[in-house]
């Protein structure tokens, strides 16, 4: 007996080893290939930017979304918006970060229920009374006042920490790993002289250790380096893990990515460079208030740079914007920016994956086109909406930015090996993510030396990428003696969306001189359309049946796919290069209204456009 259970544990052990190595009893091969197969082959769209009534800019204008109905919308449900609609998304999310300003947290519920923390404070309850007199936007106003001088005008930690686990609460219950994923968060608002510095804060953990601490709010610091700190701080009180996204640099007048500290105004340094590299892995690069992939004056030869271009100002309506802070503001920049930073100070503070998100502040994750529900409750589906300004000038009426100006988006991908909330905070951690403006295109990219032109069309595509290459997100280094970086990619269509018109590499470049350059490059096609001499692609053309608000998927294609060789590549010159993949035109979602509501569209105002996705870069690195 005792021999019997010595060679059963023996061989127990042997098939271990040997189910490791991928193989069965006596050395074969699993039938089945994936038993060892442990990259990510799954892909989760969500939204990691979601206000509901507990911001205090949404809920004191007329926001009543609670986190609770949030979830639900979210998870596919049916609820009633703001302003009476019934709203349903297309489909579900497989996850939501809800992101409430950190702010005066809770403020406007908390006077609706008239809670003893906001009437024990004078300013609270000036407020809740001049609420309940019918004068909440003038209450509204002064708040915004505020919010200007720095100072809290509520000074109560009880309201936080109620609001806090109000938010951690709801969070707890909808969270279902597997199945849907509600990822702890809030957003930082500093913005000094209406210039957007926002960071959102993403949380890896759960209720037990995000309920020790309070949200961070620009009442705390305005400054990011101390927001690096709080990071910093929570991650050695708790043991937990947390990052920050910026946002909507393309309303920050040219301070997002700016070349000097925010409070001395130095240049920046190893410290800054190597700190902000640690805290924000990834960028917000598409959503309402704008697209801020790149812009036509910083990107001339980009037939598709001037996508839902929002830049008239900052945030206070009363800053117009300049060309020089251009460069400062966009996505495909900053990405040029870091490689000289990494040439002259070693770390590279902008080598951050894209994602989108919505910025919705009235708790509806909407982002297409055909289902926009606005960027508040005062911005929903109305007759109106056209002529409504989302910031009104008080200065001059051409810096308003209007309700038409802003775009329906957007979508965060992400390459996770299961939903749940650990694994998609790895995945967004180490950049295996992408953005969407609001379709669910989907989208692979790897980068390597040795992809064969065949690759892209085998059946274990994925896994032949991870085996010769590294995935969107990852570095590449050194290169072989005579060859240049191969690129695989695959794009497969929104199933409930339309076809695609072609893929492309984004490519930048630092030069001997330290200049920076790019060039987007046409890799794959739909139809018969070949590349010209000068590497221009012909339009795909358009279905687009304005006056019904309505297309067809006749042109296009389902799936793109190829192996590219850059050829101008020099092996001394560090790169970054990234996949953008573009639909055939569709109705924008102002055409829809202008059907449904039957009105004419404003002139300027496309009639269609082509919905994209940004794959988070591949660096190379000499």
């Amino acid at each position: 007996m005792k021999i019997y259970l010595q060679n059963t544990i023996t061989v127990f052990a042997c098939g271990i080893a040997l189910a490791a190595a991928g193989y069965g009893h006596a050395g074969e091969k699993h039938y089945s290939p994936y038993v060892n197969q442990s990259f990510p082959q799954n892909v989760y769209f969500g939204d990691t930017h979601l206000h509901t009534a507990y911001s205090t800019d949404a809920g004191m204008v007329g926001n009543t979304t609670t986190p609770e109905q949030a979830y639900r919308v979210a998870r596919g449900e049916t609820i009633t918006s703001p302003t009476g609609l019934l709203v349903q998304l297309k489909r579900p999310l497989d996850f939501v970060v809800i992101s409430d300003h950190a702010e005066n947290l809770g403020l406007a519920p908390f006077i609706a229920r008239s809670d003893k923390s906001v009437l024990e404070t004078p300013t609270g309850k000036r407020w809740h009374d001049m609420v309940k007199e019918g004068k909440g936007y003038d209450a509204f106003i002064e708040w915004v006042a505020t919010t200007g001088t720095g100072e809290d005008p509520i000074r109560s930690k009880p309201m936080a920490r109620s609001a806090w686990t109000d938010l951690i609460e709801a969070a707890e219950k909808h969270n279902q790993p597997g199945v849907f994923t509600a990822i702890h968060g809030f957003e930082w608002t500093s913005m000094p002289g209406g210039n957007n510095l926002h960071r959102n804060v993403i949380f890896r953990d759960g209720a037990d250790k995000v309920s020790q601490i309070l949200p961070m709010s620009l009442y705390d610091s305005e400054d990011v380096e101390d927001l690096w700190k709080y990071l910093d701080a929570y991650e050695k009180k708790t043991g937990g893990k947390v990052f920050a996204i910026p946002h909507n640099g393309n309303m920050s007048n040219g301070t997002m990515f700016s070349p000097t500290k925010f409070a001395s105004s130095k240049p920046l340094d190893n410290a800054y460079v190597e700190t902000r590299a640690r805290w924000e892995p990834v960028y917000e690069a598409t959503q309402i208030k704008g697209d801020g992939e790149t812009h036509s004056f910083l990107s001339p030869d980009d037939a598709f740079a001037d996508f839902e271009t929002m830049d008239k100002g900052n945030l206070s309506g009363k800053y117009p914007k300049t060309q020089e802070m251009l460069q400062y503001e966009y996505s495909r920049a900053a990405l040029r920016q870091g490689l000289s930073y990494e040439s002259k100070l070693g770390t590279n503070p902008f080598k951050f994956g894209m994602i989108g998100s919505t910025d919705a502040h009235n708790g509806i994750p909407s982002s297409t086109e055909e289902n926009y529900f606005g960027k508040a409750n005062i911005a929903e589906p109305s007759p109106e909406r056209f002529e409504h300004a989302l910031i009104e000038s008080p200065t001059d009426p051409s810096l308003s930015v209007m309700d038409i100006d802003l775009g329906a988006s957007g979508l965060a991908a992400v390459w996770s090996k299961e939903n749940t909330r650990e694994s998609l905070w790895d995945s967004f951690h180490r950049k295996e993510v992408y953005a969407t403006t609001g379709s669910r295109i989907t989208l692979r990219f790897f980068g390597g030396w040795n992809f064969e032109a065949n690759d892209a069309y085998r059946q274990n595509f994925a896994a032949i990428g991870y085996e010769k290459g590294v995935p969107m997100g990852g570095d590449l280094s050194t290169a072989p003696k005579g060859k240049a970086p191969t690129f695989m990619l695959t794009a497969l269509k929104d199933p409930e969306g339309a076809n695609l018109d072609r893929i492309q590499v984004v490519k930048g470049w630092l030069d001997k001189q330290g200049e920076t350059h790019e060039k987007v490059f046409n890799v794959g096609m739909s139809g018969q359309r070949k590349i010209e001499a000068n590497g221009s692609v012909k339009p795909v053309g358009s279905t687009v049946d304005v006056a019904n608000a309505s297309f067809t998927n006749t042109i296009g294609a389902a799936q793109l796919a190829t192996v590219w060789t850059d050829p101008e590549f020099d092996p001394q010159q560090k790169a970054f290069y990234y996949a953008r993949v573009l639909e055939i035109p569709v109705p924008r979602w102002s055409t829809y209204d202008a059907a449904f509501y039957h009105l004419e569209i404003p002139e300027g105002v496309p009639e269609s456009i082509q919905d994209r996705a940004y794959s988070s870069p591949i660096w190379y690195t000499p």
